[in-house]
């Protein structure tokens, strides 16, 4: 954020996305505590949904954390927004609902630094959430990989849920809170989703001709 001319705020909304162990919440960390040493003032929301290391605290997965506002859905996020405040920040934004897209750049217009991080993807490999809506309006995109659990290259880009070890099917529930036990990141080449319609698969097509009657002889 920087002040125009008329020394009026000027607002911005970044996007910080990726699979899980990309180091999304990392990288918002990182965002938020150079804000602090440039003593801005900053406010940051969870998803009170996500409690896997701490029901108030954003935490990375390597163990960083920063004090969080848990906030159950993207209207109380707007009504308990900080009018003063610098930079407003907010993590897992895949678990909010499609008003965090309007709230996001209502903020950003009345000249707030908004930062939002979150899975683009979710288990399916579908776009999560508001996600796709947030990156389309972001001022700047941030899209991080990880390493693949299976082949090792970096370059994954998407959430493999797993139950008892075994991929989860198309048809399991959207959102399971879980981490090292339910979830790797993987590329493309080893995403497993039993059941994932593809229907422009090569045996889709192969099903495809069979069924169809013959018009020949």
């Amino acid at each position: 954020m920087r002040d125009s001319p008329g020394n009026e705020r000027i607002g911005s909304l970044e996007l910080i996305a990726g699979c899980m162990y990309s180091g999304k919440s990392e990288e918002l960390i990182r965002r938020l505590r150079r804000a602090l040493i440039g003593r801005q003032r900053v406010q940051v929301f969870k998803a009170a949904i996500d409690d896997r290391y701490s029901a108030v605290d954003v935490v990375s997965h390597d163990g960083q954390r920063l004090s969080a506002l848990p906030v159950r859905n993207a209207d109380e996020a707007w009504h308990r927004s900080d009018g003063g405040a610098d930079v407003i920040a907010v993590d897992e934004a895949q678990f909010f609902d499609a008003a965090l897209v309007d709230v996001c750049e209502e903020l950003a217009h009345r000249g707030h630094r908004v930062i939002a991080a979150g899975l683009d993807l979710d288990f399916r490999g579908e776009p999560f959430g508001p996600m796709p809506m947030l990156m389309a309006r972001a001022d700047s995109l941030t899209k991080l990989t990880a390493v693949c659990a299976v082949c090792g290259a970096p370059t994954a880009t998407r959430t493999q849920r797993l139950v008892g070890g075994l991929p989860a099917s198309y048809s399991a529930p959207l959102i399971a809170v879980g981490a090292t036990d339910m979830y790797e990141a993987r590329c493309r080449a080893h995403h497993e989703v039993p059941g994932r319609p593809r229907p422009h698969a090569p045996w889709q097509a192969m099903m495809q001709a069979a069924a169809t009657p013959s018009t020949t002889g």
